[in-house]
């Protein structure tokens, strides 16, 4: 995990010596960069990895270290993970070149959740590649073999887990079509800048790639999914959560009278109606109108209040009472009918919605998902997410597909692998009696990262003792090189030999290898 400090604390860290930056771009397609991942948290809401990592039962190396450092609601994957109920992990791959060592965080996170009992999906975004980068079929193909051999090299279980491209699956597909009349133009340009230039196909790509994040859900049953991505993708997992909502047939939330409230709204009459004693004749039966006249009086101004109090005057002396609300979003009458013999207990009835006065709103919640599952809806739960810190480049910076030298290909010929460790930029200092008398900085070392996200594996101690021994001057930098290009080596030259182990596996799989747009 990350510590405070890299020179005080007990922890070693891991954020590539980014700590300071300000700069945070993120483009699914283009060149990211994060150069503060405190950004991220404050501005795309993106919650912190450790606030959650209690939960999860025996949490994967790259989980402790805080190589995986954010969240999106990430706690109900991790209760089903622990209770034994039912939960998935997906993530996809575009094939537009050889897998590398950044790929296999995602490969590690899908086979760990797996191995904890996540129906596992790893998919090949193909169409993405086509119309995205402008990948031909046959290379696209040659590629998607590629990362399919590297995924189970390293133990992903074809037979208990599902591998598709997005092209060869029609339900994926046609889930992308009803998604795609809950998406506009206007919300992709604000998302990802598209514009008049921008391909219909890569739009399409896009509501392909919604449709493969809700894809487990879609294809079994509501349960808590998880996606392991780098920060770069979190706009698809947004989009996709928002879309997915707009899916559902009701919305669930609470309501003190007739009138729709926002969210902001609600805040406003939920703190009038916890002062009725203030301003009620009957505080068992306070009027909306007078929570308007207290309201107007008691809150300082706000962007909710102006509305907030309005609809509360226009509400005259209906009685404001708790209760949670059935909104109907786009349920079939069938289904609507079904929900209002549904609900038990006192209840009123609307055009639009059922407001029940018996239900708490988790109870309202898992009912209005199972009827909507009944009578022919998905009923999607949010899917959530987790990400890992990019790799940095073993040139420095950041760590590109077009400079050789910067990253490691999982094809590489073991030798070319410990030759580019041997060569990497270091975090030492400039000379050895230095580095003895300060010590190394291995937070903004590429060498010690390997040994943190790859080489050292579950091992902890090993982890730590690297990050010891460099801050505190015992480990000097070519020694540390010299050991970290012989396990690379080792790596390289086991995983390619498991490559070739698992080729009658691949070919076993339903999944399709050679696409026939070739």
């Amino acid at each position: 995990m990350i510590g405070d400090d890299p020179l005080e604390g007990d922890e070693p860290r891991t954020d590539g010596g980014t700590d300071g930056a300000d700069n945070v771009a993120l483009d699914p397609w283009g060149s990211s960069s994060v150069s503060d991942y405190r950004k991220l948290f404050e501005e795309f809401g993106i919650e912190e990895f450790d606030e959650v990592l209690e939960a999860v039962p025996d949490p994967h190396y790259l989980m402790r270290r805080g190589v995986i450092f954010g969240h999106r609601e990430y706690r109900p994957v991790a209760e089903a993970m622990a209770e034994g109920e039912p939960f998935a992990a997906l993530s996809g791959f575009m094939p537009t070149g050889d897998p590398h060592i950044g790929h296999k965080l995602v490969f590690d996170e899908i086979i760990w959740h797996q191995q904890q009992g996540a129906d596992a999906y790893a998919l090949i975004a193909d169409l993405e590649a086509h119309a995205a980068r402008g990948m031909t079929w046959a290379e696209i193909d040659e590629h998607a073999r590629s990362y399919l051999l590297s995924l189970l090299a390293l133990g992903f279980d074809p037979e208990e887990g599902t591998l598709y491209r997005q092209s060869a699956e029609r339900e994926v597909q046609d889930l992308a079509f009803e998604l795609g009349a809950e998406a506009n133009f206007s919300e992709f340009q604000a998302i990802y800048g598209f514009d008049g230039e921008t391909d219909v196909s890569h739009m399409q790509s896009v509501v392909t790639q919604m449709a493969d994040i809700l894809y487990p859900q879609a294809a079994d049953e509501p349960k808590p999914t998880v996606i392991p991505v780098g920060p770069d993708q979190d706009p698809h997992v947004r989009l996709a959560r928002d879309l997915g909502e707009r899916m559902r047939y009701f919305k669930v939330s609470e309501a003190y009278a007739s009138f729709e409230l926002t969210d902001d709204e609600r805040d406003l009459v939920a703190e009038a109606y916890d002062a009725r004693e203030e301003y009620a004749d009957d505080p068992e039966t306070p009027r909306c109108e007078a929570a308007a006249t207290w309201l107007e009086a008691a809150v300082e101004d706000g962007p909710a209040l102006e509305s907030t109090v309005e609809k509360l005057a226009n509400g005259g002396k209906e009685p404001l009472r708790p209760r949670t609300r059935f909104f109907d979003r786009r349920a079939t009458d069938e289904a609507f009918e079904g929900l209002i013999d549904a609900v038990e207990g006192e209840k009123r009835v609307y055009d639009s919605h059922v407001d029940a006065f018996d239900l708490e709103v988790a109870e309202a919640e898992e009912l209005a998902r199972d009827l909507e599952v009944e009578y022919g809806g998905y009923g999607f739960l949010p899917p959530s997410s987790i990400y890992h810190r990019f790799m940095t480049g073993l040139t420095g910076g950041k760590m590109s597909s077009s400079i050789p030298a910067s990253h490691i290909s999982l094809l590489d010929d073991p030798e070319d692998g410990y030759d580019k460790v041997r060569s990497a930029t270091t975090g030492g200092r400039e000379t050895a009696e230095e580095q003895r008398e300060k010590g190394g900085k291995a937070d903004e070392c590429p060498v010690y990262e390997l040994y943190a996200y790859l080489l050292a594996g579950d091992d902890d101690e090993f982890t730590k003792e690297v990050y010891d021994e460099c801050v505190g001057g015992e480990r000097l930098c070519g020694d540390c090189k010299e050991q970290a290009a012989q396990l690379m080596r080792e790596f390289l030259a086991d995983h390619q030999e498991n490559r070739e182990e698992v080729e009658e596996l691949l070919e076993g799989t339903d999944v399709v290898l050679e696409s026939p747009r070739r």
